[in-house]
């Protein structure tokens, strides 16, 4: 039996396998893949950003506890900042969540971001399908932690969440234009350090200059204590609202149509760039380029278009 099925069938070990092959980039993948995509879509996915140092870990995992509580599988997707060196990650998330380990209705993957930039990792959206594929009814993913370059998870997930926490001094600086728009709910966490109610006000204040149409979601402002396991409850009370809401409005249909763009125009920016790897690391071309590129003798513009016009007649 090949790991698509037995994902199908829940098996944890052949999905953790599928994932670390995937990350590794071995050869085979994508048949079991193209398996499992029509098994995809069911899930609801909630991406949780936000500045290192927020508690989106520990919110995160009050959230898997109380998603548990309701009937709901869950799956977890972790992003953690790579070595630029080794290429390997600490992977913090995994052993903050190690009390889930024995869950059988949760699955909590850590990913690094090898380079990746936008607070996802390159293997994210596979990821996130193989999980969904596996059955999972709500699939987490907490992105690096990076700032403003985390846009991209509103390319990914339904639900957007943005964690804030009082007592960072300028705090707008913190949730520059492309933050404050991708959230459809804002999160003041540690809620009990002074300063959370301030910040509540400071940040309706400015979502009020805003101008929504009638139709939109307007986005929510809740307070927590994730540590204490205060105030998660409600932000699950409102993360089920917003899915009625986009399900009522025809925004999900709309997301899943934005979502499977990005996924094919990933997938065929992989192939392609696959394609041109085999092709300038034989016979030493592209040592070739490097060389007169050093040299000055060309320019990276016109070597790439020299490299594009190579594959294109290999195409032919």
């Amino acid at each position: 039996m090949g790991l698509a099925k037995e994902i199908l069938q829940g098996d944890v070990r052949a999905t953790a396998k599928l994932m670390r092959d995937v990350e590794d980039g071995l050869p085979g993948i994508t048949e079991e893949l193209k398996i499992l995509y029509p098994h995809t879509g069911g899930a609801h996915i909630i991406g949780i950003t936000g500045s290192p140092g927020s508690g989106k870990s520990t919110l995160v995992d009050v959230l898997v506890d109380t998603f548990r509580s309701k009937g709901r599988t869950v799956g977890v997707v972790a992003i953690d900042p790579s070595s630029p060196f080794s290429g390997g990650a600490v992977l913090g998330d995994r052993v903050r969540m190690q009390r889930h380990a024995m869950d059988e209705g949760v699955f909590i993957r850590s990913l690094a971001t090898r380079g990746w930039h936008g607070g996802l990792s390159r293997a994210a959206a596979t990821v996130i399908n193989i999980m969904d594929a596996m059955g999972k009814n709500v699939i987490l993913v907490e992105t690096v932690g990076v700032g403003q370059a985390e846009v991209d998870i509103m390319s990914f997930a339904h639900t957007s969440i943005v964690v804030l926490v009082p007592g960072l001094g300028d705090w707008i600086q913190t949730i520059k234009a492309g933050i404050l728009e991708i959230a459809d709910i804002f999160v003041i966490n540690k809620a009990d350090k002074e300063g959370a109610n301030e910040l509540a006000v400071e940040l309706q204040a400015m979502l009020r200059l805003n101008a929504y149409p009638a139709e939109a979601w307007r986005p929510k402002i809740l307070l927590t204590e994730a540590i204490n396991e205060k105030g998660v409850d409600k932000l699950v009370e409102e993360i089920y609202r917003h899915r009625e809401f986009i399900a009522a409005s025809g925004r999900y249909d709309a997301h899943l149509k934005d979502k499977v763009k990005l996924e094919l125009m990933e997938v065929l920016k992989g192939s392609l760039m696959d394609r041109v790897s085999q092709m300038i690391n034989k016979d030493d071309y592209l040592q070739r380029l490097v060389d007169d590129l050093a040299n000055r003798r060309t320019d990276p513009y016109s070597a790439a278009s020299e490299i594009i016009e190579k594959l294109l007649r290999t195409l032919d």
